[in-house]
């Protein structure tokens, strides 16, 4: 077993690997996919904690991970504590934990502090008149615009991994499965709006957007929204017409 704990948790460290040497048979499951587990565990009644099970790879990615490249949990874990470094927010990160054998990397876990949220941003997506819905969109609309300055590619820009929280009067916005970032000494106009691309294609949230970033980056907001339009109606074709192929050749699974 090969770990790293965040040094403020350490005094937790033993009771926290019992609750990864305990995963299958306790805690209460939050997601449970074909690919990942999530859990969360109480741990002494004053911490709860969020415990994401990656599933052993294949053969060859276990020894790719093993030996060559980092694990999603420890990507996890380092991605967030770069997401902290600069400014930004993600459920406070406590550890990576990691199981081998001779030929390569089996099940590892990341753990994070189960943040209470608010909302998802997901909600707002289906929701256009959920309250205080145009200033979240435009507050979230200049944190995305603050990641990019900094040349943060969040890869899994999706709206399910955007949880978000009011604090002090403002919206903060929380990003979660953060295995695939990407980081930029500069970030180009089309690279910013294709990562903003998968979060909808809802046209209203896509405006207000494009509102806000257009007055950030200097731009006209119809070449902003053209582009970003463009982009999400794209994205939305491609990801439905794969999943669309992947249950054509997969008919025999489980929905």
């Amino acid at each position: 077993m090969i770990f790293q704990f965040n040094p403020q948790f350490q005094n937790r460290q033993e009771t926290i690997l019992n609750c990864i040497e305990n995963f299958e048979s306790e805690g209460e499951i939050v997601y449970g996919g074909n690919r990942n587990t999530i859990k969360t565990f109480s741990i002494n009644n004053d911490l709860v904690i969020n415990v994401k099970a990656f599933k052993i790879p294949k053969f060859f990615n276990q020894f790719i991970y093993r030996y060559i490249r980092k694990s999603k949990a420890q990507r996890s874990f380092e991605n967030a504590n770069y997401l902290i470094e600069k400014g930004f927010h993600t459920p406070q990160p406590i550890a990576f934990i990691e199981n081998s054998n001779l030929f390569g990397l089996q099940k590892s876990y990341y753990i994070s502090e189960q943040l209470q949220m608010d909302l998802m941003f997901r909600e707002l997506t289906t929701n256009n008149y959920y309250p205080d819905f145009d200033e979240i969109v435009r507050q979230f609309a200049r944190f995305s615009f603050l990641l990019h300055e900094k040349g943060i590619e969040f890869i899994d820009n999706t709206s399910g991994n955007t949880l978000i929280k009011k604090e002090n009067g403002q919206y903060n916005f929380y990003l979660v499965d953060l295995n695939r970032m990407n980081f930029h000494e500069k970030m180009s106009f089309e690279l910013r709006m294709k990562n903003l691309s998968k979060l909808t294609s809802n046209d209203k949230i896509i405006k207000i957007v494009s509102e806000e970033y257009s007055v950030l980056i200097g731009k006209k907001f119809e070449e902003v929204y053209s582009v970003l339009k463009n982009k999400a109606e794209d994205f939305q074709y491609r990801f439905h017409k794969r999943r669309d192929l992947k249950r054509k050749i997969f008919f025999w699974r489980k929905k």
